[in-house]
């Protein structure tokens, strides 16, 4: 039987992922999948030496973005696919369907250290399960 994870994991990637609008209406399929392929190697890269020894099976996910400046940006241009696809692949996540996440998506500003927290903590139940 698998071991579930009960301590939360917080990586941290200092930078970016680029926002939705970058490719939506844009025959840019090979660029975003290869975008997506990096963001899979920073996720990677910032688990460091900790590899989880099962996925979490259920999970909350919150990522925050720190923006260099106070633009304004809208927070379903930064939906977190990339990242979710990213966490799925490195075996942190089971799944990133509705019934194995529930996710939060937060913005700040930092102009020193623009960066992207993903905190993942484990979830016994989510709402609307039996």
């Amino acid at each position: 039987m698998e071991k579930q994870h009960t301590e939360p994991l917080i990586l941290v990637i200092p930078e970016l992922p680029p926002s939705n609008n970058r490719f939506i209406g844009r025959d840019a399929r090979w660029e975003y999948q290869e975008e997506k392929r990096r963001w899979e190697l920073l996720i990677r890269a910032a688990l460091g030496r900790y590899k989880p020894s099962a996925p979490f099976k259920r999970a909350e996910v919150s990522i925050r973005y720190w923006f260099p400046d106070k633009r304004r940006r809208d927070p379903d241009n930064y939906s977190g696919k990339m990242l979710l696809d990213g966490l799925t692949r490195a075996g942190v996540i089971a799944d990133d369907s509705f019934q194995a996440i529930r996710l939060e998506l937060l913005g700040g500003w930092d102009p020193e250290q623009p960066r992207t927290e993903i905190l993942i903590r484990p979830l016994s139940d989510l709402p609307g399960e039996a």
